[in-house]
């Protein structure tokens, strides 16, 4: 007998509405934020470099500069590399619509490509098909926090010498063959918004191994000035600064850095309990037919950032909309992660793409339901999420 549904006057799984994703801030985070303002110096400051070298040492890199967000780090990564007019940045149709919107704020042109269908990262078959002479950048996106085929990306790239720029926002604790994504290329973004693997309210770095680069990121983030406030108004500092090159306003301040010192502490033991949730997740719904996880390779860690899951909706009376509308009624916070860039009216209009230009994409779009994974969840929590998917596939299952 099928149970019934809260939509239908039935009993929620569970009483109080679970969201899609909470941060998790401690003691250690309050007390350093109150330092700060006590301190009297809350923008860019010694926080914000020592949580740079934290985020360095972490991933295996050299240098790390803290920006405003990880959209500001992917702008000014394309920045320092000198893409602009007349260039050509290929990245993922499966992403956040600031992945391309960087490449359109620098004159430059998106070229889009599809997915593979098991791990929802970028194509590296596909990247090699739209690469031409004018491709300067190529940026993979590590969907969900699993990493991309860095090797494959990363040969093709070097066939064309060509920078890669890798859209780690979901990726931060990820590896791929034993090395720390944010170790592996020219640039690597990340992103510390609110729902991601460490927080510091808004946010974001970049990872590289090149000290003058990351000098002229630097110099790039905070107005194109030769001395940033630290230098010119602490007691260490002068008055006295040039403007090098029309740069941007995209430092990160104290105050932020402030909880990402002691998130950095914590994230490993945030990372264990994302892959515990995820594992009682695989085993859940390896016995629902109506729906699918993701594959997660072997010689990568996943970072755990996404638990989306594909609803086999050919096994569905419903479609996905219904799907997270009953699992609302549930109080069960869901998302999708996302609708493909190509299918945003500017970008469709803009560049003319239409149905069927990226199958793989398109299908998972369609199908594709991002659940609550976050540290803050009990086990409880993540057996409410799993009884609600279960509920609502077995009372909307065809036959």
């Amino acid at each position: 007998m099928k149970s019934s549904l809260a939509s239908e006057g039935g009993t929620p799984v569970r009483k109080e509405f679970l969201p899609f994703s909470l941060p998790m801030l401690g003691d250690e985070e309050k007390a350093e934020v109150l330092k700060v303002l006590d301190s009297g110096w809350i923008t860019t400051g010694p926080r914000a470099f020592e949580f740079e070298k934290k985020v360095a040492a972490y991933v295996g890199a050299s240098e790390a500069v803290a920006l405003s967000s990880c959209t500001a780090a992917l702008h000014v990564s394309l920045a320092v590399l000198g893409v602009g007019p007349g260039d050509e940045v290929i990245t993922s149709t499966l992403t956040f619509c600031s992945t391309a919107n960087v490449i359109i704020h620098l004159g430059a042109k998106p070229v889009l490509v599809d997915v593979r269908s098991d791990t929802l990262g970028m194509d590296p078959v596909e990247v090699e098909k739209k690469m031409t002479a004018k491709t300067k950048a190529i940026i993979p996106v590590h969907y969900a926090g699993h990493p991309c085929r860095m090797d494959d990306i990363d040969s093709l790239a070097a066939s064309r010498s060509v920078p890669v720029v890798e859209d780690a926002a979901h990726a931060l604790g990820a590896e791929y063959r034993g090395k720390k994504i944010g170790s592996l290329s020219r640039l690597t973004c990340f992103s510390f918004y609110p729902i991601k693997n460490i927080t510091t309210a808004e946010g974001g770095a970049i990872t590289l191994n090149d000290r003058e680069l990351a000098d002229k990121i630097r110099l790039y983030s905070l107005h194109g000035m030769s001395k940033d406030a630290w230098k010119r108004y602490s007691s260490r500092g002068a008055w006295y600064y040039e403007v090098l090159y029309p740069g941007f306003k995209y430092n990160l301040t104290d105050l932020q850095a402030a909880l990402g010192l002691h998130q950095m502490d914590r994230l490993d033991g945030f990372l264990a309990r994302r892959e515990h949730i995820a594992s009682l997740y695989d085993e859940a719904f390896s016995e629902c037919e109506e729906v699918s996880s993701l594959h997660v390779e072997r010689d990568v860690k996943h970072a755990r950032h996404l638990y989306p899951i594909l609803l086999n909706l050919e096994k569905l009376s419903i479609d996905r909309g219904r799907f997270i509308d009953e699992l609302r009624a549930e109080n069960i916070g869901t998302t999708v992660n996302f609708v493909p860039v190509h299918m945003h009216p500017y970008y469709r209009d803009t560049f003319g793409y239409g149905p069927g230009d990226f199958p793989v994409a398109e299908d998972a779009y369609e199908r594709v339901i991002s659940i609550p994974l976050y540290p803050r969840m009990t086990d409880e929590d993540a057996n409410d999420v799993m009884e609600a998917v279960k509920k609502v596939a077995s009372h909307h299952r065809k036959g």
